[in-house]
């Protein structure tokens, strides 16, 4: 009778959208039977799953605790919250949970560059990516920047898997197993999701399981585990002439990027600007050092690189004032990273910041120094305008708006030749738009419309 049992029992995927649907294609192409929840009654690709996949059993609405605690294994789409108290009754069950990641890690067998962090993933991820195909490398990106991992599996096998991942894709990997792995940054993020920062923190260490070689940022302490002895370590910083293999050299005639002390490249010559991109482009060359890249072809990417829409993107110049759009600074860390960036490199002018949207329970005082020192006005907007404002107002000068696009009205009234106007929210956009995408393209509207 218990034999039987079993063998009744299904997978089920919890959470539709990019991610539930990839699940649902790799089951239904090996024949499982499972099934799919969603809280949402509506969920994103539903009528796609329907026509894809018109036998499997879909359950709407607040989640039927039988259902969990009968599977055979939870496959969890990173949306959902495991500390969900249904799931976790599940899991107390022996039910096991794993995540689209870690199904992918198991089924592959060619070598993964695995790369999170705060800020940034999606600029390096693309830039590794570009690397190895500049080596003649049959590389496949994938991940938290766009296509769902496990729909790689119904494509010819590639040589190198470059991924990006969330912490939280992160949350039900158990044994990566990556060739080379980093976490490039560490700052509050998703509080509303998380307990605490160490919580955080605990869960985009995740990425560090089992991998052959780590990347280390020798600038965030935060980002420095112990590792295993076997564990063959890189390190990347911007503090000048530092004993990092990958590093920021001053020289007489500028600044450089650096490995072991000589120098590879002027930072001049690349495309992306500012500091937070200089890291950037240390942490792709030490992950394609260690991944075996020739850094003939790597500075060839660097010198093209043109960066990634919404982040840091340069979208106009009037009247001797640069416009900039990083729709993808969602968080406080990201917004820091953009403004220090941009401003170092302004010389005598000044940012005037955008800001504004869902905080996500995050605290907005580190913003305030290099705001200080940075900006001169910062034009907030969105749910939590309020709550930037008690931050900051202390530090620089604010001004409230009821939406963005009275935001850039203003930034255009006050900024300067020399001045730069900087779309940076540090905060999620869903409060106004279906994405920091809509919300960028949003920007480049009405400053087009200025202009």
């Amino acid at each position: 009778m218990q034999t039987q049992q079993v063998a009744q029992k299904m997978k089920v995927v919890i959470g539709l959208g990019k991610t539930g649907l990839s699940c649902a294609r790799y089951l239904a192409s090996r024949n499982e039977k499972f099934k799919v929840l969603d809280t949402r009654k509506n969920p994103p690709g539903l009528q796609q799953l329907k026509a894809e996949c018109p036998a499997v059993e879909i359950e709407l609405g607040e989640f039927n605790a039988q259902t969990l605690n009968n599977a055979a294994q939870l496959i969890v789409s990173p949306g959902v919250d495991q500390k969900m108290p249904v799931i976790q009754s599940a899991i107390k069950q022996g039910v096991q949970v794993t995540g689209d990641v870690d199904i992918f890690a198991r089924s592959i067998t060619a070598p993964m560059i695995a790369i999170t962090g705060s800020n940034a993933k999606s600029t390096v991820t693309t830039l590794v990516g570009e690397m190895a195909k500049a080596e003649g490398i049959d590389v496949a990106v994938a991940g938290n920047i766009g296509l769902p991992v496990l729909d790689l599996l119904q494509q010819p096998p590639s040589s190198l898997y470059v991924l990006e991942l969330s912490s939280f894709q992160l949350e039900t990997t158990s044994n990566l197993g990556a060739e080379v792995a980093t976490v490039l940054n560490l700052s509050l993020d998703h509080m509303d999701r998380y307990d605490s920062m160490e919580d955080y923190r605990n869960a985009k260490l995740r990425i560090y399981q089992n991998c052959q070689q780590a990347v280390i940022n020798d600038d965030d302490l935060l980002c420095q585990p112990e590792f295993p002895a076997n564990v063959r370590q890189w390190h990347f910083s911007l503090v000048e002439n530092s004993a990092a293999e990958f590093s920021l050299l001053k020289l007489d005639d500028g600044q450089y990027l650096g490995f072991n002390q000589q120098p590879l490249m002027p930072v001049a010559q690349m495309k992306i600007v500012g500091k937070h991109n200089i890291a950037n482009a240390l942490a792709a060359l030490a992950l394609g050092h260690a991944a075996g890249f020739s850094i003939k072809f790597m500075l060839a990417t660097l010198k093209k690189f043109p960066g990634l829409p919404h982040r840091c993107q340069w979208v106009a110049q009037s009247k001797g004032v640069d416009w900039y759009n990083d729709s993808k600074g969602t968080n406080v860390g990201a917004c820091i990273a953009a403004v220090t960036g941009l401003g170092s490199d302004l010389g005598k002018g000044k940012i005037i910041l955008l800001a504004g949207g869902q905080g996500k329970g995050a605290d907005f005082a580190p913003l305030a120094y290099p705001l200080s020192t940075y900006v001169k006005l910062v034009i907030l907007f969105g749910e939590d305008a309020a709550l930037i404002d008690q931050a900051v107002n202390s530090s620089v000068m604010t001004i409230m708006v009821g939406s963005l696009e009275e935001a850039v009205s203003i930034a255009e009234k006050k900024a300067i030749s020399g001045d730069a106007v900087l779309l940076s929210p540090a905060c999620a956009s869903f409060d106004m738009f279906s994405d920091y995408e809509e919300r960028g393209e949003a920007f480049i509207h009405h400053v087009g419309e200025l202009h």
